[in-house]
């Protein structure tokens, strides 16, 4: 099953054929947001608000670990995160689509991890993440690869089918916020290879990766950084430039779900494997 995480902007998904509005209260907290099941393209989905309804989750503590947690008990196991951003790249201009390749996270104190060892909550389960939980493991995935190459593959086909500027790789940095970044931050960023920054795509996608789900992000430019722009950054600006795009979103949705296949042959699912100590 598929699950997608909307971001700043994207806070419903139109066209999906609702089956059931899931409240689903996990071991580690309540989800940002209920959990919309439902089927899009005759493929069971499931849609959650990173921010939740009205936008109340700053990004520092939105609950990233019930967010996917939720998805797991409902049997996702593919998450696609639709995030705005800000161009670090000056290839990178607003309105332009990025599927990301890599990370740098410059977060400070999020809970980015299930696997605390000794201090592990015990959990629920027969699966791999739930026995490794209750036995209190510590364990080290790869981050090589965090993001599936077979969504990050289908998102590019989509992308090109539409004909929508885009750029089929980038590396997404992660601040902290909820301030937007200084300019000199944003040197150092550009300096260490980042193409655009954000505020949430850590710990989402390692989370995600721990309970063994494919995950891609795509991310939607919203403006230039702190010191490319030129002006003082604002949230209205980032927020009318998603409800510019929301219309290519859901397309672009739409024909990912249409066209990724039933079968995993990324490998993703295998990430656990000599990754407990």
């Amino acid at each position: 099953m598929i699950g997608i995480v909307g971001g700043s902007g994207l806070y419903e998904l139109e066209g999906l054929e609702v089956v059931e509005r899931a409240f689903i209260r996990t071991p580690f907290g309540e989800p940002s947001s209920e959990v919309v099941v439902g089927r899009l393209e005759g493929k069971e989905v499931c849609f959650l608000s990173r921010h939740g309804k009205g936008h109340k989750y700053p990004p520092h503590l939105v609950p990233y670990r019930a967010n996917l947690w939720a998805f797991r008990e409902l049997g996702v196991n593919r998450v696609l995160g639709i995030s705005a951003v800000g161009s670090i790249n000056r290839l990178f201009k607003p309105g332009d689509f990025v599927v990301v390749e890599d990370l740098l996270d410059f977060t400070k104190g999020r809970k980015d991890t299930y696997y605390e060892g000794v201090y592990s909550i015990p959990v629920c389960g027969e699966d791999k993440p739930a026995k490794l939980l209750r036995e209190g493991k510590v364990v080290h995935i790869d981050s090589s690869q965090l993001y599936c190459p077979q969504m990050k593959s289908v998102l590019v086909e989509v992308l090109e089918e539409l004909k929508l500027p885009y750029h089929p790789s980038g590396t997404y940095a992660c601040t902290e916020g909820p301030r937007f970044e200084t300019p000199a931050e944003i040197r150092a960023i550009e300096r260490l290879g980042g193409d655009v920054v954000g505020m949430t795509g850590y710990p989402e996608v390692v989370l995600a990766r721990e309970l063994t789900m494919c995950y891609a992000s795509l991310c939607v430019v919203a403006n230039p950084a702190a010191g490319i722009a030129g002006y003082r950054l604002t949230s209205e600006e980032v927020i009318n430039l998603m409800k510019q795009k929301e219309e290519e979103i859901k397309e672009v949705i739409r024909k990912f779900i249409a066209q990724l296949p039933q079968e995993r042959t990324c490998g993703c699912d295998k990430i656990l494997e000599g990754a407990e100590v």
